[in-house]
């Protein structure tokens, strides 16, 4: 039976819907009676916060926060290859409700989009963000006030989006927040090309990181990605980095997430971001309950049209023999959307 791609978008759409009332376990926070409080509110009551804030600024005389490690000092006005100033750059806040159930919750999560990237793939569907850096430019004290009005809406979370080229200025604007009263995780957002020095020096202030894993081969990544063919290597290290920091994927009792690691991997056409390795690779360096998302909705955006492999959107087939891999190698926390986009595909394939 033939599906088309317009059936598939359509169907994973109605099927977000349903999942509201998924039945698919997720982990128990806390125990009964313990009150939870973010990493980096532990963080300032040990006296640390503000010495992590100094170090981070203390970069930005010397930009290595990414592995581009362009060496421009962005205090004086210089810019590297992720073309960002010293200051944020932001193109919107916002209640976001198309991230992952357990981030979104009732209420949505935080989401913070920044301008520019350390990355810059030619599919990118957020290009005039991250290529153009279309937004404005703000203070520190206004990124803080924007997490506490998130907060005030009844968000779960802050949620930083691409937040590597601005590491310094999310971690004082938490501060700030903090000392206001924020008191809900802060989603660490990223693409997953990450030096390993700068994931740990977030060790006890981010809650949750959200990383893509894009690519499992040097050639993939050097060609979409703006010549990054460390990206596979530089990714898993940091993954595995994020992991031993927060662990596996925590909720609350409503199944609103707290704290853990959450990876995402999109499919792509012609096997362009090697699944199979991918989630070989999971099995194997993290624990098999590690909360993954294999994500259906590549589109052919910005550039893509211009590299023939991708093109085009993924086939049914694609998509599928994706999610076999994973429970093949015996991954056993995958997102529940995608799983019940799975199982809706294999059941009208059989039908």
């Amino acid at each position: 039976m033939e599906i088309t791609r317009r059936d598939f978008i359509k169907s994973s759409f109605l099927l977000s819907g349903s999942l509201l009332i998924s039945s698919v376990p997720l982990y128990a926070a806390q125990k009964k009676g313990q009150q939870w409080h973010p990493a980096y509110e532990k963080l300032e009551s040990e006296g640390k916060l503000a010495e992590r804030v100094e170090q981070a600024y203390a970069i930005f005389e010397n930009c290595q926060l990414c592995p581009r490690q362009c060496g421009v000092n962005r205090q004086k006005g210089e810019k590297g290859f992720c073309r960002a100033p010293v200051k944020t750059v932001i193109f919107g806040a916002h209640p976001h409700f198309g991230e992952e159930m357990s981030l979104v919750g009732h209420h949505g999560s935080g989401t913070i989009f920044f301008s520019n990237c350390n990355l810059r793939c030619v599919f990118c569907q957020n290009w005039p963000i991250s290529h153009e850096g279309r937004g404005k430019e703000v203070q520190d004290e206004d990124l803080a006030d924007m997490m506490i009005s998130l907060q005030k809406t009844g968000c779960h979370n802050i949620n930083v989006v691409t937040p590597t080229h601005v590491m310094p200025n999310i971690l004082n604007a938490t501060r700030i927040a903090l000392k206001k009263g924020l008191h809900i995780p802060l989603v660490y957002n990223t693409s997953g090309y990450e030096r390993l020095e700068i994931v740990k020096l977030l060790d006890g202030i981010v809650d949750i990181y959200l990383p893509d894993m894009k690519y499992m081969d040097a050639d993939q990544a050097e060609r979409y990605s703006a010549g990054a063919s460390d990206y596979p290597e530089l990714a898993q290290k940091a993954i595995i980095e994020m992991n031993r920091q927060v662990g596996s994927h925590l909720t609350d009792k409503r199944g609103v997430a707290l704290r853990g690691l959450m990876i995402r991997h999109l499919v792509m056409p012609n096997r362009v971001a090697g699944s199979e390795k991918f989630v070989r690779w999971v099995a194997e360096a993290l624990p098999k309950s590690t909360y993954v998302n294999i994500m259906p909705q590549y589109r052919v955006e910005y550039k893509a049209f211009d590299y023939p492999k991708i093109s085009r959107g993924i086939t049914v087939q694609e998509f599928l023999e994706a999610m076999e891999w994973a429970e093949q190698y015996g991954l056993t926390n995958l997102d529940p959307h995608s799983v019940a986009v799975k199982n809706f595909y294999s059941q009208r394939l059989s039908g």
